[in-house]
Formats: C-alpha cells, sequence, structure tokens
C-alpha cells in the first residue's frame, strides 16, 4: 500500500514502524509542518505494560528507548507548608524529543521516508494519491475538521489554562507543587524525564489565569512569573518553553477532550490525538497513540481482512480502551478544575484525594504501592473519627460515625431498596428475615425501604406503611431483633409516592400502573410521571397541611417503634421530589418557579418532622442530585444548595442519589457514578453525606470515605445477594473487631483464613 502519514509525532512515526515491521513493501511517507528536532512539550510518561507493548512490537527501537529511561518512584505532594511523600509508584519517562530522534531513526532505518516543513492542506488532490491517509495531526487535527461532520467530533475545551514548561531542576520525584496567592491557587505537574531535564507543567483556574494577567503578559513575562511563584522548588533553576519555536503553537493552552464517533471517513484514518484525548495529568496521550499504532497496523495487514472490517475492528478494540481512560481522565480533570472544593483538606487527606482521583488508583492499591504510607492515612482517619481517642490502623469502612447522640459502629450503609412484599402496609415475616439478615450482617447502619405515610402514598400495594398501630407493632418487632441481636443502628425512611403512586410491583413492570384497583393519585403539578401513567391532581394548600400532618404521625409512630434515625425521601420523582424538580413542579404560586419556591414545601414537612423527632436525635434527607436533564432539571449546582437548605431546617446528612425524577433522563453510568455528587455536596457544602450508586467493592468504600468524598457509604444490589457483605468484607480486609454474632465466629474465621490463603497463592503466581 502506499500511505501517507500527516504529523511526525509519536503516532505517525510509530504506525510507519510498524507497518513496514509487517511488510517492508508498504510505500510510507510521513509529513511534518515543523523542522527536525522542533517539538511542542518535553517529557512523556510511560507504564509498564506500555513498554511491554513496543518491546512485543519491535524490539529493537523498544530496546534504545527503555535503555534512555528515567526512573523515579515517589509522588511529592507540597501543600500548605508540607510535604506528603508516598512511594511505589513506579513511574518512568523520556523526553518527548529524544523520543522522535529515536523513532525517526528506526522509520528512516526501514526505509519510511519523512519530510519536514510540509505543510498539508486537506483540500490538496495529492492526498487522493494515496491509499490510506492517517491523519495522526494532533489535538489541533486539520485533516479531522475537514471532515468533523463525518467523524462525528466531539470537542469539550476544559476549564482550566496551564503551561507546558521545562527546567534543568531534577527532581527525584513526581512533584505537585500547589501554591495559595492573592489570586487564588496555582499548581505545577513536575517530573524528570532526563537526566539534566524535567518537566514543569504550571496550571491554574482561568479566574487566577486572569487575575494574575497572564493573558496579558508576553510568554517570557509568563516564565519570571512563574518562576517567582515556585522558586522553592525550582532552587535557582530556570523554567523554559519550547513552544516559540512551533508553527501555529501557543504558551498558555486549554486542554480540548477529543472523541470522535467515526475514525476513518475515505481514505482518511484519525490516528492518536487526532482521534481521542486525554488530560495530561493521567499521562497517557502517547501511550493511547503508540498502541493505536500498533492494532491499526495489525488489522492492515492481516491476511484475509477487508479493509472495512479492519478498521471496524480497530476502532471496536481501542475506543474501548480510549472510553476506560478518557472517563479516567474526565475524573482526574474535574478534580484539578474543582481543586478549591479540597483545599480545606488537612495535607494528608488532600494528598490521598489528589492519588485517587482518577479512580485508576485505589485504597488496597496504594496499601500495595506504600504499605507504610497508608497506614499514615488509616491512623489518622481513625483519630479523625473518634476525636483522637483511637490509634488503630485499619480500613476507614470500620471507623465508627456518630450523627447527633447516634454512634454506627462502621461506615456502611444497607441502602433503602423496596420489596413490594407488604399486605395493606404491614411488614411481615419476609421483612423480619430480610432486615434481620443484614442487622447481623455487619453493617453499622440499615435503612427500610421508603415507608408510605399513607394508602395513597404508597407506590405500590406491596409497599410498607406507618400509618396505624399495625404498622408500629410490626416494625417494632423487626427494630427490636436488630437491637438485641446486632449493634446496627436501623433508620426508617419515610416518603409519599406522588404521581409515580399506584402501580404495580416493582418485578411486575417499572413504573406501570396497575390492571385495576387503582387509587388517585396528586403531586405538585398536573404532570404524570409517563404518557400510561396518572395524571396527578395538582395539590391545594389543604393537600399539603394535610400530607404533612401524616409525615409528622408517622414520625412519632416511628418514635414509638424504636427506630435510631428517620429519613425523608425527597428524591427520585416522588412527591416531595416533585416539587423541586421543575421537570414536574409547574406552578404559578409561591411553591413554584424558583428553587426557593419550589423547595418551600418539602422544607415545610422536614422542619415540622424534625420538630416531632427527638433532638438527639439524627435525620437525614435523600435527594437527587440531578435529574440527568443537563441546565433543564435540577443540576449538580442546584443539589449543593438543595443540601444546604435541608441542613438549615436540621438534617444532619444528605443521602446524595440521582435521577429517577423524570422518564426521559439520560444517565451516565459506572463504577461510584453517583459518589461525584456526594463529593461535591459534602465539600462544598460543608455536609455530611452519604454516597450511593454502583458501590460494590470494598476497596470502593475505602477509598471514597478515606478521600472525603462522603461519610458513609450505602449499597443496595451488594445486600440483595449477600447480607453479609460487612462480614466478609471484614474477613477479605483481615479485620477482626467487626460485629459478629457469636454463632457465626467460627465461619468468619474460616473464611478470613481461606482468604488469606487465596491471596497468598495469587501472590507467589504473580512474583
Amino acid at each position: 500500500m502506499k500511505i501517507a502519514c500527516v504529523g511526525g509525532g509519536p503516532a505517525g512515526l510509530y504506525f510507519a514502524i510498524s507497518m513496514k515491521l509487517r511488510e517492508p513493501a508498504h510505500e510510507i511517507d510521513v509529513f511534518e509542518r515543523n523542522p527536525p528536532g522542533v517539538t511542542f512539550g518535553w517529557g512523556v510518561v510511560f507504564s509498564d505494560q506500555t513498554v511491554e507493548n513496543l518491546t512485543r512490537n519491535d524490539p529493537a527501537s523498544a530496546a534504545v528507548i527503555a535503555a534512555e529511561f528515567a526512573h523515579w518512584d515517589d509522588i511529592d505532594v507540597h501543600f500548605r507548608g508540607e510535604t506528603i511523600t508516598s512511594g511505589g509508584h513506579g513511574f518512568i519517562g523520556i523526553g518527548r524529543k529524544r523520543l522522535l530522534e529515536i523513532l525517526q531513526g528506526r522509520a528512516r532505518e526501514l526505509g519510511v521516508t519523512l519530510h519536514f516543513e510540509a505543510e498539508c492542506d486537506p483540500a490538496d488532490p495529492k492526498w487522493r494519491g494515496y491509499d490510506l491517509v492517517i491523519a495522526s495531526d494532533g489535538i489541533n487535527s486539520r485533516f479531522r475538521d475537514a471532515q468533523a461532520e463525518a467523524f462525528g467530533v466531539d470537542v469539550d475545551v476544559r476549564a482550566n489554562k496551564f503551561v507546558w514548561l521545562g527546567t534543568s531542576k531534577v527532581f527525584d520525584a513526581f512533584t505537585f507543587a500547589f501554591e495559595e496567592t492573592e489570586h487564588g491557587w496555582i499548581w505545577a505537574h513536575a517530573y524528570r524525564f532526563a537526566p539534566d531535564c524535567s518537566t514543569f507543567i504550571v496550571e491554574c483556574s482561568e479566574g487566577t489565569w486572569r487575575s494574575f494577567g497572564f493573558d496579558r503578559m508576553s510568554q517570557a513575562d509568563a516564565i519570571a512569573a512563574c518562576e517567582k511563584l515556585f522558586a522553592k522548588y525550582l532552587d535557582g533553576h530556570a523554567l523554559q518553553s519550547n513552544a516559540s519555536h512551533l508553527v501555529g503553537s501557543a504558551a498558555w493552552l486549554s486542554f480540548k477532550r477529543i472523541k470522535c464517533e467515526r475514525w476513518s471517513g475515505g481514505n482518511v484514518i484519525l490516528l492518536g490525538d487526532a482521534a481521542h484525548t486525554a488530560h495530561f495529568s493521567i499521562g497517557s496521550g502517547t501511550k493511547l497513540a503508540l498502541e493505536d499504532a500498533i492494532k491499526l497496523a495489525d488489522v492492515l495487514n492481516r491476511a484475509g481482512l477487508s479493509l472495512e472490517a479492519a478498521l471496524d475492528e480497530f476502532q471496536a478494540e481501542r475506543s474501548l480502551e480510549v472510553l476506560k481512560l478518557q472517563n479516567s481522565a474526565r475524573n482526574s480533570t474535574e478534580w484539578f478544575e474543582t481543586l478549591e472544593r479540597y483545599t480545606h483538606f488537612e495535607p494528608l487527606q488532600f494528598a490521598y484525594s489528589l492519588l485517587t482521583r482518577s479512580q485508576r488508583i485505589s485504597h488496597e492499591n496504594l496499601r500495595l504501592r506504600d504499605r507504610d504510607w497508608l497506614e499514615t492515612v488509616e491512623r489518622w482517619f481513625w483519630k479523625r473519627a473518634t476525636d483522637g481517642r483511637s490509634n488503630t490502623i485499619a480500613p476507614p469502612m470500620f471507623a465508627p460515625l456518630k450523627l447527633r447522640e447516634m454512634e454506627v459502629m462502621n461506615r456502611v450503609t444497607v441502602s433503602p431498596m423496596a420489596m413490594y412484599s407488604a399486605v395493606d402496609g404491614v411488614p411481615n415475616d419476609f421483612h423480619f428475615v430480610h432486615y434481620g439478615e443484614r442487622a447481623i450482617g455487619g453493617a453499622g447502619l440499615v435503612f427500610t425501604e421508603m415507608t408510605c405515610v399513607s394508602p395513597e402514598g404508597r407506590i405500590s400495594p406491596g409497599c410498607t406503611g406507618m400509618w396505624n398501630a399495625d404498622h408500629v407493632a410490626a416494625w417494632k418487632r423487626i427494630v427490636d431483633f436488630a437491637h438485641t441481636q446486632s449493634k446496627a443502628k436501623i433508620c426508617l425512611q419515610l416518603g409519599h409516592s406522588g404521581g409515580k403512586g399506584s402501580t404495580r410491583l416493582g418485578w411486575e413492570g417499572n413504573d406501570l400502573p396497575l390492571d385495576a384497583g387503582n387509587w388517585p393519585v396528586m403531586a405538585a403539578s398536573d404532570v404524570p410521571w409517563s404518557p400510561v401513567n396518572q395524571v396527578p391532581r395538582e395539590m391545594t394548600r389543604a393537600d399539603m397541611d394535610v400530607v404533612r400532618d401524616q409525615f409528622v404521625a408517622a414520625v412519632r409512630m416511628g418514635l414509638e417503634a424504636g427506630f435510631d434515625m428517620v429519613e425523608l425521601h425527597a428524591a427520585h420523582g416522588y412527591l416531595l421530589a416533585s416539587f423541586i424538580t421543575p421537570l414536574q413542579n409547574k406552578r404559578t404560586d409561591d411553591y413554584g418557579g424558583s428553587l426557593e419556591n419550589r423547595l418551600r414545601y418539602p422544607l415545610e414537612v422536614f422542619a415540622a418532622m424534625r420538630a416531632a423527632w427527638p433532638s438527639d436525635k439524627p435525620m437525614s434527607v435523600r435527594i437527587s442530585a440531578t435529574d440527568w436533564a443537563g441546565d433543564d432539571g435540577i443540576t449538580p449546582d442546584e443539589a449543593v444548595l438543595i443540601g444546604e437548605a435541608f441542613a438549615q431546617q436540621g438534617a444532619d446528612l444528605i443521602d446524595v442519589s440521582a435521577g429517577q425524577s423524570w422518564a426521559g433522563q439520560q444517565p451516565v453510568y459506572g463504577r461510584m457514578f453517583q459518589t461525584p455528587f456526594s463529593d461535591r455536596i459534602r465539600n462544598e457544602g460543608k455536609l455530611a453525606t452519604m454516597a450511593v450508586g454502583n458501590i460494590y467493592e470494598p476497596d470502593h468504600a475505602n477509598s471514597i470515605l478515606a478521600a472525603g468524598r462522603a461519610d458513609l457509604v450505602a449499597l443496595a444490589r451488594p445486600h440483595l445477594i449477600d447480607p453479609f457483605w460487612t462480614l466478609r468484607a471484614a474477613a477479605q480486609l483481615d479485620y477482626r473487631d467487626v460485629n459478629c454474632p457469636p454463632q457465626y465466629l467460627n465461619g468468619m474465621a474460616q473464611l478470613a483464613r481461606n482468604l488469606k490463603r487465596e491471596a497468598e497463592a495469587a501472590a507467589a503466581l504473580r512474583v
């Protein structure tokens, strides 16, 4: 084949090398717009896996590259006058310029023709003379942008500003240096990539950038200002830029996250940053480019595979890897963009939050990297959790938490889960076994399913209730068992279904009306949940009074039943949520319109409940932190205000869920996918929160808690299949002080021994 690679960066060069290795007869030209030896950026970072991939693909160039790697192990985080150092990270890096020299030499050796200072116009008819044109021309790809619609280009320009500099100061650790100034926070990412040179990236918010006057400074003045800001880290060494030598480059940049729905069109194939980008803070752009090049060369040279099939396989496999890294990069990017959310943290927790920001590094992964450092974090967490009383070194999920005068023995919560198994609202033997098992299963706090305050407030005929003496007696039996047979606390979640009521049992159809026997429903406005649901009656002020009093009566019954805590369900599109979300609330009176008005009635209900509940007992509120509807519904910004409003009325905990508040929601799922909302409410609103949503491993729980993203973690589906999830986690983590029923102690000990043997065997295999 006759192939043109437009762009002489790592992607284009390594693809040319990989093609020639597979078939020397390929005729390949590489076109680069800059002169030889001129490149943007300083050092690039590799993982061990990437090096293994390069070695398998081309041992000759891999050996040269590996021989010139700079190696370092530690990460230093400088914050508020302290330096937090953690080890075991195993970084390797090389100068971008040197990497290109090695790849250029290897390409020439294999017969690739290199053209420098070559302006490449996508409209030039010469490209039609090539079988394939590989658009490896980077983030600002002209070939991609010339067919943006055909490629389905999605560009997200991120909020922060950064400048990519270098210095002769050699950093022995990957260094993060955070400085608070009168203009705001500004920070550096620094790492060495050669015996005498380091990368030094300076980053800040756009507001800080403008306040400093960087937008008006010359490049020389901006570099001088950065030298002054970070003088104590540079030890007299200068900062320098190589951007001024590049065609079309600028000193300060805003990162562009690039996604493309399609990576090929006509004879043009997008490769590397032209097709996708990952933020520099996770250091994977070059990795993606090189691995793209290997895969594309593989499929294009496979016998019997058509070009169309080859390109389909290329994108299918590589896009999955890109998606994983872009998700991690998004988390990392957002952490830096919202940095001030975390600057109230103590330095140790700040460093932990930084290290785990992308979710690629977890709690137990940090233990493998640097056990001593992680145990310092765990000791710190336990001291904070016990007001200095404990010097325990143990996973954060087992630390106690005090809410008013109630102390839960650990941070694991059995999330509210509808069972649809009651008769006339009365919990029965199924509920007794269900809640009893989970109480003795080791969790610190067990929530009831949404328990309805009136017959017409039920979601379905199978929902539990709290509106008469039979309900009190049945619930008291369950609560008494939890209290006598375990140390778990139990919380009564109270709610009213509103317009989502009068529907079938959950397994008979989600939110579908009953076949017969439907009861009338009401909501904030006459907006049906979906076209097949009833149109609810818009609540009158008299209706509001009745429902408020039903909640108060249910609270008093909860006290009689012995519950430790009460939660108000104001999420998921039920009655109170229908007031909060503008997607359901279309009222024009004092209860509609602004967020303040939409919150008026839910806050009134909560305040009345709080007045009826003892002052020494805690209360929480479940909210939907987003409607998954963009700016048309509740936004994460508003969620902070909602949490603050309930806290001002006496809420001790915000149970942060999301969505389910309108039928057209567009959620973004993934591991711990709702935790960022908890993080935001907790650290911007300075509130105690509970995180929910696809949390299913002990590692998830410990990472969330230690990083300060929540104060409790709630697990739903894992507890459905395994009521003893917490005991199993304790055995896995070799934590002995969990509350295990004495009848089960032998089984717990045996499980711990089995898991330890399995871990030792796995470690031996790795060695």
